[in-house]
């Protein structure tokens, strides 16, 4: 949409004056809840309405009196980072009766508030909406009781109601991730990864149980995430004989040398006939089969704590601001919705519709139609449950297809956390096909140097949790070595090319295209996977690494914050990687509760510069103790890191001091986070399918022939879709100079970073979510699930 067409609201419309919201958070707690309440509370305030916590979620509306409070900007400071939900939850049996709900109205029409925002699970918000349609017959009756006058029932005559989900499950249809989901994933990891170095030392199997008492997302997720032998999860049963089947599994992977072996079950597995499968029962069944020294972890309530991921607190951040646009775009005829995430892009679904769904998933189970549960799922839990199948089973040499190509796969580029996940699944999916696969060490100056071997089923176990490149990268671009690179590729016989890597990778892939003029070993399927930290690649909302480095800012920022508490006022001046690209900067800002994030795409000068300190000043005086400030290291050559903190050190003077930081390289290493993990391993798998698919299209005559556009691909997430872009077609969209895109979707939050830090500012919401129905299975090739 052009920028004069876009609709917008500015701070001077107050859209929502003389409106008053109340937000509550019921049913189990999930982290990010905090970060949903906040942009609720500092949104609503900034479209000039009342907003009201309602504590202790829908018993505090039953009782009344102090369990409803009027909240202000203070408030809502300095919960961000922290875990559960700070307006507390809890269970409600009295808002189940009539009685109950009457009392609830009562106390809502008191304070006039007729806008509710619900976070919680499908029950809370079945719930909020039964409430909605007893509305009026609930004024109605108290009006006769005489509890309010007549004026009332014209004044609040409708109740309006939006949900969020807040959910560790992922168990709520219609969205691609729940608030909490991601943080949960995060805790299983790394208990996962602990447990990994003391099962190798022992050589011991492990039984991890994980949440899910009608959902194995958080099952599947994660073995998918740390590469786990088996799995159990309760939509998908395993065949009678499972035992058996598992215990040979388990014994051909230690033959393979490996040392341990990972089971994750989740809490509410079953057999094909309704019989439970504990997490006890599988480690009897080991010991019983293989003598395996084996052990037992449940992790129980661990999932449900800690500090919410990056991701968790950036969803409920968007989902929050998009819960009050839907409310204050609501009519009387607009059915209860629900804000939520397809890919990258908010949605509003009709509430019930999503209930619905959710319900029929458990009706499925129930009648043991165990393939329609997994559909009913979602594209998404259908996709990782294939990729899991692909990846972790292995078929017989006998079953394998014979294609006879051979693909090789490298990473160029700096490192990034998520990329031996990527070469993992690549290796895999490319072996399950037939293909015989080639590893090619230190980029493109290991491939002119003949830095190339076939690399093995087994040789990929235990990358995916793994940081850095386990192959070796480097930034070197091919164009000097073409003729040595031709010829290693003659040698090797190398019939397709997987690139996993950055602004590099696309660079390298289109020195490759240019060369198909004089070489024909690079007349083949090409094709590139975005990995990078900066997130500066054209053609993709999302890179493989930029996740983990967006945790590392973000668990730093937190550290440094709490480093101020019990001091003197403090403002941090934190300096970002990113070159020229400021996503780092921008979404940790949005996702650390920064004041100011300072970035190349957005240009400031000194009077910008003079604004946020004044601003920052009037904020310390008032309220605030800890102020905390980005930028992205490239944002301007004149006004850098040290000028900025002498700055503001000089202005804050009697009323803050300033330290600063520059968090360099250890944005670039670490464990990659689940979501990388999932995220380049899914998408390699699917790159790995789309090369097969060209292999077979352009062998021709015993040889592979590809020279058409369509042939060297950049595979990216754009908004809902997973989308293979010919690079020449992305040449346009970049800006070479600086090494980004020239347009890039997230500078869409920097209004929203600025309105919950209390900036006046205008908020485009030509990109809000539209209301849409709920579809059993969305178009092919839909599923970005931005999550996993």
């Amino acid at each position: 949409m052009a920028q004069s067409e876009s609709k917008k609201i500015f701070f001077e419309n107050l859209y929502g004056a003389g409106k008053a919201i109340a937000v509550l958070t019921s049913g189990g707690d999930a982290q990010g809840m905090n970060a949903a309440v906040r942009a609720v509370v500092r949104m609503g305030l900034y479209v000039g309405a009342k907003v009201y916590f309602i504590r202790e979620g829908y018993q505090g509306m039953v009782d009344g009196g102090e369990n409803i409070t009027e909240a202000t900007w203070e408030s809502v400071s300095s919960m961000l980072q922290v875990g559960g939900t700070v307006i507390g939850s809890a269970r409600c049996k009295d808002f189940r009766t009539h009685e109950g709900r009457l009392k609830a109205a009562l106390n809502l029409v008191k304070l006039g508030i007729t806008n509710l925002c619900v976070i919680g699970g499908d029950g809370s918000l079945t719930g909020a909406n039964l409430f909605r349609e007893e509305w009026s017959g609930l004024l109605a009756e108290l009006v006769e009781q005489g509890s309010i006058e007549q004026q009332s029932v014209q004044t609040y005559s409708a109740l309006h109601i939006v949900g969020m989900v807040g959910s560790i499950d992922n168990d709520f249809c219609g969205t691609d991730m729940t608030i909490g989901t991601d943080s949960a994933l995060h805790r299983i990891i790394e208990v996962v990864d602990a447990i990994m170095t003391t099962a190798q030392s022992h050589q011991r199997t492990f039984v991890l149980e994980v949440m899910g008492r009608h959902c194995g997302y958080l099952a599947l997720v994660s073995a998918l995430a740390c590469g786990a032998d088996w799995v159990l999860i309760p939509e998908m049963p395993p065949e009678d004989g499972w035992e058996e089947k598992m215990c040979q599994k388990l014994s051909a992977t230690r033959s393979r040398g490996t040392r341990l072996n990972i089971i994750i079950v989740a809490e509410g597995s079953i057999d094909r006939h309704g019989k439970p499968i504990t997490s006890s029962i599988v480690k009897d069944l080991v010991v019983k089969c293989l003598g395996f020294d084996t052990r037992v972890t449940i992790l129980g309530h661990v999932q449900r704590g800690g500090t919410p991921s990056a991701f968790d607190r950036i969803l409920a951040s968007r989902m929050g601001v998009e819960a009050v646009l839907a409310l204050l775009e609501t009519t009387a005829n607009t059915p209860a919705c629900v804000v939520s995430l397809c890919g990258n892009q908010s949605v509003r679904l009709p509430l019930m519709e999503c209930v619905q769904m959710t319900q029929e998933v458990q009706k499925a189970m129930d009648e043991k139609k165990f393939e329609e549960a997994v559909k009913l799922r979602g594209r998404s839990f259908e996709n990782n449950l294939k990729t899991y199948k692909l990846l972790a089973h292995r078929k017989p040499e006998s079953e394998l297809p014979i294609s006879n190509f051979n693909v090789a796969v490298l990473n160029v580029g700096a490192p990034a956390a998520g990329m031996n996940a990527a070469v993992r699944s690549a290796v895999r999916v490319g072996i399950s096909e037939g293909h015989k696969m080639f590893a090619v060490n230190d980029g493109f100056e290991g491939f002119y140097k003949g830095q190339i071997k076939e690399i093995k089923w087994a040789d990929v176990g235990g990358w995916t949790g793994q940081g850095g490149s386990l192959l070796g990268t480097k930034r070197t671009l091919p164009a000097k070595h073409v003729g040595k690179i031709a010829e290693q590729m003659r040698t090797h016989n190398i019939n397709a090319l997987l690139v996993i890597g950055g602004f590099e990778a696309l660079e390298s892939l289109l020195q490759l295209y240019e060369a198909r003029a004089t070489y024909e070993e690079f007349c083949i399927p090409m094709c590139m996977l975005p990995a990078t930290i900066s997130n500066n690649v054209p053609g993709t909302d999302l890179s493989i690494g930029a996740d983990t480095a967006l945790n590392a800012i973000v668990e730093t920022c937190d550290r440094i914050k709490q480093s101020a508490s019990g001091t003197k006022r403090r403002v941090f001046i934190i300096e970002t990687m990113g070159g020229y690209c400021g996503y780092l900067a921008t979404v940790a800002g949005l996702a650390a509760g920064a004041d100011a994030a300072y970035i190349y795409e957005e240009p400031f000068d000194i009077r910008d510069l003079q604004a946020n300190v004044e601003h920052l000043t009037e904020k310390m005086k008032t309220s605030i103790q800890r102020g905390l400030v980005l930028r992205n290291e490239n944002s301007n050559e004149n006004y850098t890191t040290d000028f900025i903190y002498q700055l503001y050190t000089e202005e804050g003077k009697g009323v803050f001091d300033c330290r600063k930081n520059v968090l360099g390289h250890m944005q670039q290493g670490g464990a990659p986070s689940p979501f990388d993990r999932n995220f380049g391993t899914k998408i390699s798998a699917k790159a790995m399918q789309w090369v097969t698919k060209k292999l077979v299209e352009t062998f021709r005559q015993g040889r592979v022939f590809a020279n058409t556009e369509d042939s060297c691909c950049l595979l990216g997430m754009r908004r809902r879709a997973l989308i293979f872009q010919p690079v020449v077609q992305l040449k346009g969209e970049t800006d070479f100079v600086h090494r980004i895109p020239k347009e890039q979707w997230w500078l869409k939050l920097r209004p929203l970073m600025k309105i919950l830090a209390k900036y006046k500012t205008s908020y485009d919401v030509s990109d809000s979510g539209q209301l849409e129905h709920v579809v059993h299975n969305r178009p092919k090739d839909s599923d970005a699930s931005v999550a996993m």
